[in-house]
């Protein structure tokens, strides 16, 4: 995910009072100074490493996040709801073997376990005879599909190159709500939970150009999402203003998320299923199953502040400011962020 646009703000501690809320209209179509970022409480990269990466996530804890196969055999140990896991591929010589698996699978998606930034995930979506059919309507063969687990393995898409494993598992049944919203892919929400709490949600929406892929990085746009209500409030393609979806041409100011305080407490959960401070949680609606947990990142983007036309600071502080174990359940946490974090609130 992209950054913020400046990485020299606030890396000194901030006050809520220092990063009271100032309009962001403009602040990703110009240059902005470092005050006026600090006032508008915009979380830099210096700050989000130090103040919340380094003093709240033990490095221990790391791989629990960094890696996909172990948060979703994490998921099931704390029943967090997650899709299905069909199989591992663990070495090399079980790729030779793995066709009669992968023919017994209409749909599934194969992931690097340790892959970053959406990258190496395969989406198939159906099988046309011995053909296998990508969410963008591409047709490939059972060898390219060896051939791509086969890269993963070797550590193609793995953080710092080294080897990996792959998962496979089962595949999201897209909710009728969202066809018009995203197109070629099914979309996610990232919710930022810092210390058990919800601060900031933004829902991204796979486009043509993203390769049906939810991913900022390749073209997804990012839809900024009141905490209090799951409704839509701005919306950003490459960091850009947008009012429509690019390819289905929808109004993205009409998205209101159904259930929304049950995709809050499936996100908040994780807090205790991981013992991480800082966190995004990244969620998926599945039109039987409900919200399921996708993945974890331990060091979240920053970009969801420009989706959302305000700053994490102010928030994030205000978390701090709060006494030790005050509320002690999801479901607390979760009420509580609901009437304190408004669209008009901190």
């Amino acid at each position: 995910m992209s950054q913020a646009p400046s990485t020299a703000v606030a890396s000194s501690p901030a006050t809520t009072k220092a990063a009271a809320p100032v309009s962001v209209k403009h602040w990703w179509n110009s240059w902005v100074s470092p005050w006026r970022l600090k006032r508008m409480g915009i979380l830099g990269m210096n700050c989000r490493n130090h103040d919340f990466i380094a003093a709240y996530n033990p490095r221990s804890l790391f791989p629990l996040v960094d890696n996909k196969l172990k948060t979703k055999l994490l998921a099931e140990e704390y029943e967090v709801a997650t899709p299905k896991l069909f199989f591992v591929v663990n070495v090399q010589h079980e790729i030779a073997t793995i066709e009669d698996k992968l023919m017994a699978l209409d749909a599934f998606a194969v992931k690097p376990a340790k892959g970053s930034g959406g990258k190496g995930i395969l989406v198939i979506i159906g099988r046309r005879g011995d053909k296998f059919i990508k969410s963008s309507g591409a047709e490939i063969t059972i060898e390219d599909i060896k051939r791509h687990m086969t890269n993963a393995l070797a550590g193609l898409y793995s953080l710092g190159g080294k080897p990996d494993v792959v998962i496979v598992e089962d595949l999201i049944q897209f909710d009728d709500y969202f066809k018009d919203y995203s197109y070629e892919g099914v979309p996610d929400i990232r919710i930022i939970i810092f210390k058990g709490y919800p601060v900031m949600a933004m829902l991204r929406l796979a486009t043509h150009k993203s390769d049906g892929k939810a991913n900022l990085h390749q073209g997804a746009v990012g839809v900024g999402l009141d905490i209090a209500t799951g409704r839509a409030l701005k919306a950003v393609q490459h960091s850009k203003p947008v009012t429509h979806h690019p390819d289905t041409k929808r109004a993205l100011d009409e998205i209101q998320i159904a259930d929304w305080r049950n995709w809050l407490l499936l996100a908040s959960k994780c807090y205790e299923m991981t013992g991480l401070g800082y966190i995004g949680t990244d969620l998926v609606l599945d039109k039987v199953r409900g919200a399921q947990l996708l993945e974890l990142n331990a060091r979240p983007g920053l970009a969801i502040q420009v989706a959302n036309g305000r700053g994490l600071l102010p928030r994030l502080r205000h978390v701090e400011s709060l006494k030790a174990r005050m509320h002690r359940t999801a479901e607390q946490r979760v009420d509580y962020v609901m009437k304190t974090f408004t669209a008009d609130g901190l």
